[in-house]
């Protein structure tokens, strides 16, 4: 059984990750409101990662089974994305060789 200190640490650890997991909507409105279009920035992958992070430690914590199913299946899809959004920018980077044409 946790203590009250414990217990007061790990609802802070849940709210933070809370706190991150919402980041990702806010600044996801703040960038389209600026472009005038639905926009999904860089950065909404990396709070969802980090917020998804944070509340997978906190439901493992809580042994909440569906917590912990729901989380990690969101953390894979999140770096899924931001996988491929870095795989097609790293290929957008790559210069062609000459050579080989």
């Amino acid at each position: 059984m946790a203590t009250p200190v414990e217990e007061m640490i790990w609802i802070g650890i849940g709210l933070l990750g809370q706190a991150l997991f919402s980041m990702r909507f806010i600044i996801q409105w703040i960038v389209s409101e600026k472009k005038r279009d639905s926009v999904i920035p860089i950065a909404f992958w990396y709070f969802s990662i980090g917020g998804g992070l944070v509340m997978l430690s906190y439901a493992i914590w809580r042994a909440d089974p569906v917590f912990i199913l729901g989380q990690s299946t969101g953390l894979f899809i999140y770096l899924r994305n931001l996988y491929f959004i870095l795989k097609r920018r790293r290929a957008e980077l790559e210069v062609p060789d000459p050579t080989t044409d």
